[in-house]
């Protein structure tokens, strides 16, 4: 009686050790079960919002669950970053974020609250955006060689906005300013909404913004365009010039989009999340929005991604050391 006993037990018990290790593989290819936050440290209106918005939409229609933004703005990204990295790793807290917090603030700030390769897995690509330089429509000048040459006539007398201190439009301008030689100051607000409605308003001049954010306006009339900061011009306003062809060779500040999850992520999770949003930005009605508005899908796998954001990290590094910005 006893032999057979002992058996049972230990089978018994091995029965529910099995079933216990199942639990998190069930889980995890039930996935998502439940709603999914998708923290973003950028205001709405700005693109990063505006185009994570449209994949949030895409991921609750084929997933079959809420996946909300939750806008946590300010401090150059670092507030929202920081709490993501700080999320349980179950895929229920993403991150929505772009080069500034990922590849930008790490050469700006001598300390981050992150390490955006340690504390991070890489879910997909978003969007490659481009920056177009704006100009109130009341500064007179109507390209670019005329605004160098009213800024450099008049030093320190005309200012500029940024989403912030250390946000890519901040260096993005600082590059500039740099290539071109000019003295502008610097006014920095809590994201691109509020400054560009500062630049329309007159209280600043000039701003390099996403074409997301600022195409609208100039075909309003509100703004006026003067070039694009991508190496080659964009299809929704062919008629712009790049800075690099304006007598600035090289010159190329490009942001970009992308989706993470914390570090420790199952690796079923983010290959499930990956393919969702990998097949939302091949969809057409997709791919039509974003050419609309001047951006590219950025449809990577969860490895390519992993190694483009190491090659930017090092690129835009560099480009804050050549720039001279600082944050601290």
């Amino acid at each position: 009686m006893r032999a057979f006993f002992r058996p049972l037990v230990f089978a018994s018990a091995l029965a529910g050790a099995i079933a216990l290790a199942a639990l998190p593989a069930q889980a995890q290819s039930d996935y998502p079960n439940k709603a999914v936050k998708v923290l973003t440290g950028f205001p709405p209106g700005q693109a990063t919002d505006t185009l994570g918005r449209i994949i949030a939409v895409k991921l609750q229609e084929s997933l079959g669950q809420s996946f909300y933004v939750d806008n946590k703005a300010g401090a150059a990204g670092i507030i929202a970053t920081q709490q993501a990295a700080a999320a349980a790793p179950d895929g229920y807290t993403l991150l929505l974020t772009s080069s500034g917090p990922l590849a930008v603030n790490p050469g700006l700030y001598s300390k981050l609250p992150y390490d955006p390769v340690k504390d991070f897995l890489p879910v997909a690509g978003v969007a490659i955006v481009p920056e177009v330089l704006v100009v109130n429509p009341d500064v007179p000048v109507k390209d670019v060689k005329e605004l160098v040459a009213l800024a450099k006539a008049q030093p320190r007398q005309i200012n500029y906005a940024s989403g912030g201190v250390g946000v890519t439009n901040h260096l993005v301008t600082e590059m500039f300013r740099s290539a071109t030689g000019i003295e502008i100051n610097h006014i920095p607000y809590k994201g691109g909404p509020p400054a560009l409605t500062d630049l329309m308003g007159g209280r600043v001049q000039m701003m390099f913004e996403t074409s997301v954010a600022t195409l609208p306006f100039v075909k309003q009339g509100k703004l006026r365009a003067l070039a694009v900061s991508s190496p080659e011009r964009i299809a929704a306003a062919p008629d712009l010039p790049t800075i690099a062809e304006l007598g600035y060779p090289g010159f190329s500040g490009v942001p970009w989009i992308a989706i993470m999850a914390p570090a420790r992520t199952p690796a079923p999770v983010i290959a499930k999340l990956n393919a969702e949003i990998n097949k939302a930005l091949n969809s057409k009605d997709v791919r039509a929005t974003f050419a609309a508005q001047g951006v590219e899908p950025l449809v990577k796998t969860p490895e390519e991604l992993g190694v483009f954001v190491k090659t930017e990290i090092a690129k835009w590094t560099k480009a804050v050391k050549d720039s001279g910005a600082k944050a601290d």
